[in-house]
């Protein structure tokens, strides 16, 4: 499903805390419109996948953090800023 920036944390708790969810990972795509943010997320229970994809503007890529919300989102993110130079505020590191 594709939400826009400002809803991926409120995304992220529905479909972490709420609905139990595992986070897997996040990838980081460069294309010629956006900077896309895809968040996978597994319901082993269920075997499957749901992707949550945002898109970011080019000049100014920045997200909120999810990591205060899901621990594991820490390392990606860090590793999506080193990059793509994706801003991720209220990122702990």
């Amino acid at each position: 499903m594709e939400v826009r920036p400002d809803d991926v944390p409120a995304a992220t708790r529905l479909v972490f805390r709420e609905l139990g969810a595992r986070f897997q990972i996040a990838t980081g795509v460069d294309t010629p419109a956006a900077i896309e943010i895809l968040y996978h997320w597994a319901f082993d229970r269920l075997g499957c996948v749901v992707t949550i994809r945002t898109k970011l503007d080019r000049k100014r890529p920045e997200i909120e953090s999810l990591a205060s919300l899901c621990k594991g989102a820490e390392w990606i993110e860090r590793e999506m800023r080193e990059l793509l130079g994706i801003e991720f505020r209220n990122h702990p590191d």
